[in-house]
């Protein structure tokens, strides 16, 4: 299993952050909004998308050349 870099780990508390941010300031009055009603909820899935988007990010030729 690879280790994280730090790239992964950034853009994952990056999404994070959204996540919460999202909660914070756009959030859901009413509390019947599966995920923007819960802080714990829309900041995982916030750390979740900054997971996919480092997953899908291209490599450079020399990480490529690396491996």
């Amino acid at each position: 299993m690879k280790r994280p870099t730090i790239k992964q780990i950034l853009l994952v508390a990056v999404g994070a952050a959204a996540g919460y941010a999202w909660y914070y300031f756009v959030g859901c009055a009413t509390g019947t909004c599966p995920i923007s009603s819960n802080p714990y909820i829309s900041t995982a899935y916030g750390g979740l998308i900054g997971l996919l988007v480092s997953w899908n990010s291209p490599k450079r030729k020399e990480e490529r050349e690396r491996e």
